[in-house]
């Protein structure tokens, strides 16, 4: 993070909290999914005065003066995204990943209308139409799953079920599934049904641009995106489509859902385009994937039973019912040797979700600091060490050293 003397001086507490997270996420493995590290070039664009400036509306059509410089950087960024995603139109204003989700509904659906999405607890997202959510309770909403005796999409289910539903939209993508999402045949159940296609790639969008996941772009009427995860930019969202949905699309994200667009944001999502257009974002995706299936080779060589065998991606779901371990307890033993990831729900678990039967585990953000296949498999048995000795302090101890001495050798980007 650099200096922080304005802030020491002016609030030694929050600088202090800072300082403590600096150290937490350089001396750990970080393994949860979702998470990443951003270059020292994202974090300072982040922290800049554009955070001061107010700019509802669209470049050349704002609602406040002073938008010279503001307009060039939020075209530049839309460019770079059109570039890299091969898309026709990009919105790079929506705060996160959920609200970009929630202005395609908008835009393609009205309140009522049938959606149809992958269910949480067979790996997909909150916004996919799950009753706690408003998208949930806004729309008609119906879950595909994935088979019990494979534990992959249902494909044949999802066409069945949109036969007889004959949703207004249908939503492809995940947050907790292992293997590669087959967007074409997404594409051919919509085109059937007459419905429209939205495939959410928060998880997988490095993927996608990096050329180790096939692309929704060319096939979906809209694809959704953070921007952070395996993008490895600052925390946002982003809203890519066909030409004739630009204008549907923009009028959702504003004035529909939000008000001015955090320009701070935009410039590190910028900055993050242009580093994931290069050959060495194409490297890192590629090592993501790789880490991830030695880290699974690992994991069974353990005794470990994964959700679909394996990975095929960036992430992978373990089930710890065979060791008799929760989720829950297992996710926390890890945290305190230095190992963190999340507790996760796996298909048809019989558990609570709170308190679920197991682990979700990736690869985007150890990849990050240069780890590779060798570093995996001392990571598997780690995992095997503080799981099988479920609550020993001394093991847990032992574990977090060695952690912390591999580390020390891979130093995270971004911190100092």
């Amino acid at each position: 993070m650099g200096e922080l003397r304005a802030l020491e001086a002016v609030d030694p507490e929050v600088a202090g909290l800072i300082r403590e997270e600096e150290v937490r996420q350089a001396r750990t493995m970080r393994l949860i999914p979702s998470e990443n590290y951003v270059s020292k070039a994202v974090l300072e664009a982040t922290g800049t005065v554009l955070t001061n400036k107010y700019s509802e509306g669209y470049a050349g059509k704002r609602y406040y003066q002073g938008q010279g410089v503001i307009d060039r950087l939020e075209q530049l960024a839309i460019d770079r995204a059109k570039a890299l995603f091969g898309a026709e139109h990009a919105n790079v204003q929506p705060y996160s990943g959920s609200p970009a989700n929630l202005a395609v509904y908008a835009a393609f659906c009205k309140p009522g209308d049938r959606v149809l999405g992958m269910g949480l607890p067979h790996g997909g997202h909150l916004t996919h139409g799950w009753p706690v959510s408003v998208t949930g309770q806004f729309y008609e909403a119906h879950q595909y799953t994935v088979r019990r005796q494979d534990e992959l999409i249902d494909y044949d289910e999802v066409r069945r079920m949109a036969r007889e539903l004959r949703p207004a939209m249908i939503i492809a993508g995940a947050t907790a599934y292992p293997r590669v999402i087959d967007f074409e045949i997404f594409a051919e159940i919509a085109a059937e049904v007459g419905a429209r296609l939205m495939c959410d790639i928060a998880h997988i969008a490095g993927l996608v641009v990096g050329g180790v996941h096939p692309s929704p772009v060319p096939l979906a009427d809209a694809v959704t995106t953070t921007t952070h995860k395996t993008l490895r930019g600052p925390r946002g969202g982003m809203i890519l489509c066909k030409a004739a949905h630009a204008g549907a699309i923009n009028k959702a994200v504003f004035p529909g859902l939000q008000g001015g667009p955090h320009n701070h944001t935009t410039a590190g999502l910028a900055v993050a385009l242009a580093e994931a257009s290069t050959e060495s974002f194409r490297d890192y995706a590629a090592q993501v994937v790789s880490n991830s299936r030695a880290l699974c080779e690992g994991l069974l060589s353990e005794g470990f039973r994964l959700v679909t065998g394996g990975s095929d991606n960036h992430l992978a779901l373990v089930d710890l019912t065979p060791l008799g371990v929760p989720g829950k307890p297992a996710a926390q033993a890890l945290e305190r040797a230095g190992i963190v990831c999340n507790y996760n729900t796996i298909p048809y678990d019989p558990r609570k979700p709170f308190d679920p039967s197991g682990i979700r585990i990736g690869t985007p953000a150890i990849t990050s600091r240069g780890m590779r296949e060798g570093e995996m498999a001392l990571l598997a048995g780690w995992i095997g060490r503080v799981v099988r000795h479920i609550g020993d302090p001394a093991v847990e101890e032992s574990v977090r050293a060695e952690v912390e001495g591999l580390c020390a050798g891979f130093p995270a980007p971004g911190l100092d």
